[in-house]
């Protein structure tokens, strides 16, 4: 599904960064390791790395990664990218200065062993960013599929993340124009949590 969806020319969630992510790199730690699970075809990698970040995107489509590198290419910095899906990549402990979330349509039991990945992979002083689309975004249909099980809201959050502590945890209604799949008004909850 991801290679065909990655597949046209286009960049289908465009090639700026998630809205919620630039708008919390101020206060991410400056420079280090950034993460970025099921990034696709590299917008929000890219970004880091032209703020300063080492970037490691991990994704399970080739066919997105490969767009990935190219829109580095194009932007003059460099990523490293890993064809893995998310059940078998290892976030090593204390490795990661920056982890990015940006929805990412993962099953209960695999959202919360990355959660529990993310805490051990985080350095002191590291941050975890997410946004992800809440239950509510059924309603919406403006992005995000229709399987309610891959949607979370600030509760399962809350009780799911432990070991973090959180600068931003809020549901909220948002306009999204983040390529094709991403348009309109949408649910959502983001999260900025830092490992003290």
């Amino acid at each position: 599904m991801w290679n065909d969806r990655y597949s046209v020319n286009e960049y289908v969630y465009g090639r700026d960064p998630n809205g919620f992510l630039a708008e919390v790199t101020p206060r991410l730690p400056k420079g280090g390791r950034a993460l970025c699970l099921a990034e696709g075809e590299g917008r929000n990698a890219v970004w880091l790395a032209k703020q300063g970040y080492d970037v490691v995107a991990v994704d399970m489509s080739e066919v997105g990664l490969d767009k990935a590198r190219q829109l580095a290419e194009q932007e003059n910095v460099s990523i490293e990218t890993v064809c893995s899906n998310l059940d078998d990549f290892v976030i090593e402990e204390n490795q990661w200065d920056v982890i990015v979330v940006i929805f990412v349509p993962v099953q209960p039991e695999l959202r919360r062993s990355i959660y529990s990945s993310v805490s051990r992979g985080l350095k002191k002083g590291g941050k975890f960013v997410v946004e992800m689309y809440t239950p509510r975004q059924l309603e919406m249909g403006t992005g995000g599929g229709s399987d309610i099980n891959v949607m979370v809201d600030e509760s399962v959050i809350r009780k799911e993340l432990t070991g973090l502590k959180f600068e931003i945890l809020e549901e909220k209604d948002r306009v999204i124009l983040e390529g094709v799949y991403h348009t309109g008004k949408s649910a959502v909850v983001q999260l900025l949590a830092v490992k003290e």
